[in-house]
């Protein structure tokens, strides 16, 4: 049997290949209707499930290039800020899961702020990767929101959030809490000088963030099928000691509760960005006004023996 161990068996590897060669992520399994998907269609498809429509997470670097116009944007660098504060270990040091998660991801944190142009008008975009220890939110996410919301008042543009977290980040404590106001503060700033202030809420959206600025857009737009809430559902259920209605928490059902304004498929989302830009930052009457005269009103004319007033022919 020598000879189909030394010959037979290294000549087929060779014809065939090794298992190592083929990539493990060549197909991915739709995770709502578990159909497969060859990587390539579905990264040209911007993550969306040609079969079921499911849309799950796309990097933050792929929404920028998505949205802005011809993919052309400027990223913007953050202020830096103390690393581990609070000096936090659970099963690793804070400091190590930083470092680690830095170097896997190739980002200093959370989220990225850039500049650029949707649909011609001038706009910033603060984007949350969820890959970065869950979106979480920590001292640089507030300190990314306070400085787009800055830049866009200096660039007197529009400011969108792309928030998808879980929430603000345990191993920062309260200073974590405490980007909850600041946001909202930074928000308050665009406001105040009379700036669009959208919010695209994509899947999750959920704890801190939600509880802040993700949740005061001049308009809110999600992604389908998004989960946007402040606790979970199981926990939430634990509470209440209720079942919770189908669909709770999804994007869907908060636009039927008015919690939203819209939910837009992912290909639509940069045409909707600029159509709701352009009506919320135009000064002018999009077309011509019309002067319509009133209709001049002549005294009824006449009468009957019932006191009726008859009308003029």
């Amino acid at each position: 049997m020598s000879w189909l161990n030394n010959y037979v068996r290294p000549k087929i590897r060779s014809l065939v290949g090794s298992k190592s060669d083929v990539p493990e992520n060549l197909w991915l399994q739709c995770p709502s209707c578990e159909q497969m998907l060859f990587h390539r269609d579905l990264e040209e498809n911007l993550n969306v499930c040609s079969n079921c429509g499911h849309h799950m997470r796309l990097p933050a670097l792929k929404r920028l290039q998505v949205l802005f116009d011809d993919a052309a944007f400027q990223e913007i660098e953050l202020p830096d800020n103390v690393i581990d504060p609070l000096k936090f270990r659970d099963r690793k040091r804070y400091a190590d899961r930083l470092k680690d998660t830095r170097s896997s991801t190739g980002r200093s944190d959370a989220i990225i702020v850039a500049h650029g142009e949707i649909g011609g008008q001038k706009s910033v975009v603060a984007v949350f990767d969820f890959a970065f220890m869950g979106g979480s939110m920590g001292i640089a996410v507030g300190n990314g929101i306070l400085a787009g919301a800055q830049l866009a008042v200096l660039q007197n543009a529009a400011f969108i959030v792309i928030p998808s977290s879980g929430g603000a980040r345990m191993q920062e404590g309260i200073l974590s809490l405490m980007q909850m106001p600041r946001t909202t503060i930074a928000v308050q700033q665009v406001k105040e000088a009379g700036l669009p202030y959208i919010v695209v809420l994509a899947d999750p959206t959920t704890g801190g963030v939600s509880a802040s600025f993700a949740m005061l857009g001049d308009i809110a737009i999600a992604e389908p099928g998004s989960i946007i809430g402040f606790a979970g559902a199981r926990v939430i259920e634990e509470t209440i000691r209720e079942k919770l209605p189908e669909g709770f928490q999804r994007a869907e059902y908060l636009l039927d509760h008015g919690m939203i304004d819209m939910v837009v498929p992912r290909h639509d989302l940069k045409d909707t960005l600029a159509r709701v830009i352009d009506l919320l930052v135009r000064r002018t009457p999009g077309a011509d006004i019309v002067q319509i005269n009133p209709i001049s009103q002549r005294p009824a004319t006449g009468g009957n023996d019932d006191g009726a007033t008859t009308a003029p022919d």
